[in-house]
This record gives C-alpha cells, sequence and structure tokens, in this order.
C-alpha cells in the first residue's frame, strides 16, 4: 500500500487534535507545521485543515448522502479521513481527483482502518462524479441554505437572519468561507507605517494600508515574516479589527494605562506605543501558559517596560483607583473572528452565551473598581452577538451610577484613522463583515464621573 502525502496525514492529525478537544487549531496547526520541513507541505497541511473545519458542515451532509448513513454512525477517523479528501475534491482544484482518493485509502490503511477503505473509496469516488450535482439546501430553506450549504451552525444562522435578515447573513458566512488576508500592525515606537511599508517593499513584500486601522498594513504579495524586518521588532500580526480595538481605547500620552486580559499582547503592544515612555502600563493575564505568550509578544515587539502581573480579574484587581484607562478585552465566544477560526462555530454553543456575559459582567464590575475618577473603562470582545457586547454594557451601567457611556465624537476624544466611522448611534465601537468587511469586534469606552 502506498505512503499518504506527508502533509494529508498531518492535515488529518491537526484535525483530530481539534475534534477530539486534544488542542486549539492554533497550537495543532503550530505542531503540525513542525514537524514539515518543506514550505509547500506546511502550506498545503494548513489549507486542507482549515478548510475541512470551514467547510464541515457541508461536508458531512455531502459524506452522509454518498455513503447512506447518517454521519453518527462513521467512526471519527474515518470520518475526517473522508472530510479533507472530500474537502480536496470539492474546493482544491489543483489536486487532481485520484491523488486525493488513493491517499484517501492508504491513510484508512495506515490508521488501522482497512475494513473501511473500500466504503471510502466508494464515498470518495460518488462525490467526484456528482460534483456538480450534489444535493445542498437552497435559499427557500434560508436556515438549512446557511447551516448547510455554508457550513455554519443553524442556531447561529438564526440569529443572524433575525437580526439582519436573509442576504446579510448570506453575504457574511461567505465573508466568514473567505480566506482571511495576512494583516500587520507597524510598531509606531520603532517605526511608522508608511516607513515600514517601504522597508518590506525593498525586501519584496508588497502591502496596502488597512482601510480604517491608522497602523495597519494589508500584505498583497511576498513573506514579510521571512524578511529581516521581521526579526526588528516593526511589526506584529494583528487583524484589523483587533487593532481597531486599541485605537479606539485611545489611553493618553504618559497615562497611567491597565490592560487586564492582555494575552496575546497585540494590543498591549499598541498601548505602550500610545502612551510612550512617560507612561505606566500594567498587563495581567488568568494563566501562566498565556502570560509567557504576553511576554514573548512585548519581547518581540522590543517593549521592556510594562509591568505584567498574574491574576484572575472576576475576583478584582490587585490595585487601587488609580488608572487613567482600562482595557477590559474579556474573554468571550470569539464568534466575531470566524474567518480567521473557523473551528470556533462548531466548539460553540447557544447555550453558552448566558454563562459568558454573566463572567464578562463580573470582570467589568470588578474592573471598574481601578479606574481613577475621571478615567475610562475600556470594554471589548470579538463577539457578533448581543448578550456579550451592549447587554454587558447596560447591565454594568444599571449597576454602577458613577459611570456613563461614552461617545467619542461627542467627548472630543482623539481617534486615530477611520475609527470614528466604526462608531454605532450610541458611540460604540462596533465592526461588521457587511459593513466594513472586517471581523465582528464591539467596543464601549465607560466614563467614570469626576
Amino acid at each position: 500500500m502506498p505512503t499518504p502525502a506527508i502533509a494529508r496525514v498531518v492535515a488529518l492529525d491537526t484535525l483530530r487534535r481539534v475534534h477530539a478537544g486534544h488542542a486549539d487549531l492554533a497550537s495543532a496547526l503550530e505542531a503540525g507545521r513542525a514537524r514539515l520541513t518543506d514550505e509547500r507541505d506546511q502550506g498545503l497541511a494548513a489549507e486542507i485543515a482549515l478548510g475541512t473545519l470551514r467547510w464541515r458542515a457541508a461536508l458531512d451532509h455531502v459524506i452522509a448522502w454518498a455513503g447512506e448513513r447518517a454521519i453518527e454512525n462513521f467512526d471519527r477517523d474515518v470520518l475526517d479521513i473522508l472530510r479533507l479528501s472530500a474537502y480536496q475534491l470539492l474546493h482544491l482544484d489543483r489536486v487532481p481527483a485520484s491523488a486525493a482518493v488513493n491517499d484517501a485509502v492508504s491513510l484508512a490503511h495506515q490508521r488501522g482502518h482497512t475494513r473501511a477503505s473500500g466504503a471510502i473509496n466508494a464515498i470518495l469516488r460518488r462525490i467526484s462524479r456528482s460534483r456538480t450535482r450534489l444535493p445542498m439546501p437552497d435559499p427557500s430553506d434560508p436556515v438549512g441554505h446557511l447551516s448547510v450549504t455554508w457550513s455554519h451552525p443553524a442556531w447561529l444562522a438564526a440569529r443572524w437572519i433575525g437580526r439582519y435578515g436573509f442576504d446579510v447573513a448570506l453575504e457574511w458566512v461567505r465573508f466568514n468561507n473567505a480566506p482571511a488576508p495576512v494583516t500587520l500592525r507597524a510598531n509606531t515606537l520603532l517605526a511608522s507605517r508608511d516607513e515600514l511599508a517601504g522597508r518590506l517593499d525593498r525586501e519584496g513584500v508588497r502591502t496596502r494600508p488597512c482601510v480604517y486601522a491608522p497602523d495597519g498594513l494589508v500584505v498583497e504579495s511576498g513573506r514579510p515574516f521571512g524578511t529581516s524586518v521581521a526579526t526588528t521588532g516593526q511589526f506584529l500580526a494583528q487583524d484589523e479589527a483587533s487593532q481597531l480595538i486599541g485605537a479606539f481605547a485611545a489611553p493618553p500620552p504618559g497615562g497611567c494605562v491597565a490592560d487586564a486580559c492582555a494575552a496575546p499582547g497585540g494590543k498591549t503592544a499598541q498601548l505602550a506605543a500610545a502612551i510612550g515612555g512617560g507612561g505606566l502600563l500594567v498587563a495581567g493575564d488568568l494563566r501562566s501558559r498565556r502570560i509567557r505568550l504576553l511576554r514573548r509578544t512585548l519581547r518581540a515587539a522590543r517593549i521592556t517596560s510594562a509591568h505584567i502581573f498574574i491574576h484572575d480579574l472576576a475576583h478584582g484587581a490587585p490595585f487601587g483607583p488609580v488608572f487613567d484607562c482600562v482595557l477590559v478585552d474579556a474573554p468571550c465566544s470569539s464568534l466575531g473572528t470566524i474567518r480567521r477560526d473557523p473551528d470556533i462555530r462548531w466548539s460553540r454553543l447557544e447555550a453558552d452565551l448566558a454563562a459568558l456575559a454573566e463572567r464578562q459582567g463580573r470582570m467589568l464590575d470588578e474592573a471598574s473598581r481601578v479606574v481613577r475618577p475621571g478615567g475610562v473603562l475600556v470594554y471589548a470582545t470579538c463577539s457578533s452577538e448581543p448578550e456579550e457586547n451592549e447587554a454587558v454594557v447596560d447591565g454594568f451601567l444599571d449597576r454602577h451610577a458613577g459611570f456613563a457611556l461614552e461617545d467619542p465624537r461627542s467627548a472630543g476624544a482623539a481617534l486615530a484613522g477611520g475609527v470614528a466611522a466604526c462608531l454605532d448611534p450610541r458611540g460604540c465601537l462596533r465592526t461588521l463583515p457587511h459593513e466594513h468587511g472586517l471581523e465582528a469586534f464591539f467596543g464601549a469606552r465607560l466614563r467614570r464621573r469626576p
């Protein structure tokens, strides 16, 4: 029996680790990348794993049809072999159908599923023959179309249809299923955006400025992390919507600032650049693993002045009311980042939202205690859902008469770049795929009364 291509072996191992709950997607991809020396193999393994997770519901629907049995009746390992192989048949034109099918059979033998190899071969060949006429739900079944054909959880599709209508929800799921660009943020402690763009250009990396984020660049071609600039701390990889949270916080130069949920550290580095050398920055997170990640990010950005501590914000922060600005980038469902993290859609349930919101409210309560009179508390999530966003903010305001929701436009806050174009009528930051072409992030500024 021929040996399956190493990229497909790594892709399968990545899927198994994610589906078994042994690793998150980023960790599983990193572990897989370390096993491959050829960049082309690294790229193919990542593309297969990401694409399979992205289109999982549609792939399962097709596999169940071709196999004439419910998806629950497949062995988990065999199912992941079928998924990644069906993904290649339906979405990767450069992979010959025969290679995908043969590798699937080889993978089955390698993993001890010899008896299943005949069924795997038959199912994949039926899918390959029928690829232009597969039985998929059409828009006459709105939730079915978005949840199966466009591979999103039915509960989430129903929510988006209810809030925005079918056309916008369809645009949203299409956005989520498209590959995300590589986005960089210039570390303005070391280089401006224009300076960074010029230095990358001289090493063959073409970029364009982000539409909204004042210090962001979108990579159009080239490999920025393979340049000499990558080792100098002049840029960090950071999604544009994430960059807007730091710009929206807009701490005063020379201010006293706390980043209460700081890891992995992109926004912490952004706050450090905003306050400059005359400011004081403290950054904390809950677990030692995340603290190590935070330290690595700040070290890469050449930031040595941040004071790092470990704490559980839900049970209080070890400070008095001394900070000009406190950022609570709260742990959330992450449903706004499905484009970059396609596994998120399958690991979240609608029932999770209430518990997340309750914890977010407690964290916001505790963070408010360390904001000085006249200071600002910034609440942020990467969630699309109102329970975690405006409902948390409104609940906080009901409990804390000493704070008010601030519209930075009327408060005269200096918002750089295109931040103002992403504010809703109340002055909250809200990025949406169908309005801004960005992941769904939320931010609110809560000013403590003097």
